[in-house]
């Protein structure tokens, strides 16, 4: 509890140190707070883009604010207690869609990074070594294996239920939501879900733990070619239009920093990475928080744009019964002018 309590206070030390307007003559500073859904890698744009002091150059007091998942990241933000998100572009779709128009700024990846099926170490032990082999067991009780995700309707859930459609399991398992870092691993230590799904330090945990074994990574290239086909904007930067009209200074200024963090993650090794976001990933290792900040790096979109072919990819999979998303033009979800002013002031 100590050492949690420890990082926290980083943390809030890093956001309070934001309150001076930068040396580079930004506008005065202003407060603006930022929500992400979970304490992993798969985050650590904005996470550098804080530790790193990109909010304060561009003139805003910032604090980030942990959602929890990523569904409650998208209420905490239509509730107006958040001005910002990093989460799934589903989520400004589903607001969008609800009456509250929202707008994605910037992409930070091209393929889901938290793809990874994990299943307990005794269940593999047993010849579960494959999806099939899993889809067809049964727990002692007869009902259908249980995969554990951070949210229902979050980023992992949306994403692994196509996969797991598009492989023939539709149907075959029972989904639950687990929360945060530390119970989804509990759910998997305590074997109350049988396979859990999320990031590679999530990995590297229950493997080095020994109560788990990666069993599928839906993350990995040519996994992801044969389901999806190519690249899609998975996690976006987003706001309320609200926002953007009321203060679109101060949305070009947070655009503008999350683009310089995701241009200086590009550029820098791992280990730098870490020392900037360590703050805020304190619940895994660091060997495990470097194996994900590796294969996050290696699907990042440092330029940030959305272009109309991979929202078309993304299309089959955000636009289905399951999510209950309706059907978008890009236009409508995406506000292209910040990104782009962005990439002027700050070319890769």
């Amino acid at each position: 509890m100590t050492s949690i309590l420890t990082r926290r206070a980083v943390v809030t030390a890093l956001g309070a140190g934001a309150a001076l307007a930068s040396s580079r003559g930004a506008r005065a500073a202003a407060s603006a707070k930022g929500i992400y859904p979970v304490a992993t890698c798969s985050y650590m744009v904005v996470f550098a883009a804080q530790g790193l002091g990109y909010f304060k150059d561009e003139g805003l007091d910032s604090r980030l604010v942990q959602g929890g998942s990523g569904v409650k990241t998208r209420e905490i933000i239509a509730s107006g207690q958040g001005d910002f998100a990093l989460a799934d572009f589903v989520h400004p779709m589903l607001l969008t869609n609800k009456g509250r128009p929202c707008k994605a700024l910037t992409a930070v990846d091209r393929i889901a990074a938290g793809l990874q099926f994990m299943i307990r170490a005794d269940l593999y032990a047993q010849g579960l070594t494959d999806l099939a082999k899993f889809v067809a067991w049964k727990r002692p009780d007869g009902r259908k294996p249980l995969i554990g995700v951070s949210s229902i309707g979050g980023t992992t859930h949306v994403w692994a239920t196509y996969f797991m459609e598009q492989l023939g399991y539709d149907g075959a398992v029972t989904w639950l939501g687990v929360g945060n870092v530390d119970t989804m691993l509990g759910s998997l230590k305590t074997r109350q879900v049988d396979i859990l799904i999320n990031t590679y330090s999530l990995v590297g945990e229950v493997e080095s733990q020994g109560y788990g074994k990666l069993l599928y990574d839906g993350s990995d290239p040519r996994n992801w070619d044969q389901v999806i086909g190519g690249t899609v904007p998975v996690t976006v930067n987003y706001c309320l239009q609200s926002r953007i009209d009321r203060d679109p200074a101060m949305v070009q200024a947070w655009t503008n920093a999350v683009l310089r963090a995701a241009q200086w993650v590009d550029r820098h090794a791992p280990e730098e990475i870490y020392g900037a976001i360590e703050p805020f990933v304190g619940s895994t290792s660091r060997e495990s928080n470097l194996i994900e900040i590796r294969a996050t790096k290696a699907v990042g979109n440092p330029a940030g744009t959305i272009d109309q072919a991979a929202f078309d990819r993304g299309a089959k999979v955000w636009f289905r019964e399951m999510t209950g998303v309706q059907k978008l033009q890009l236009s409508e979800v995406y506000a292209a002018s910040f990104a782009q002013k962005a990439a002027a002031k700050y070319p890769a």
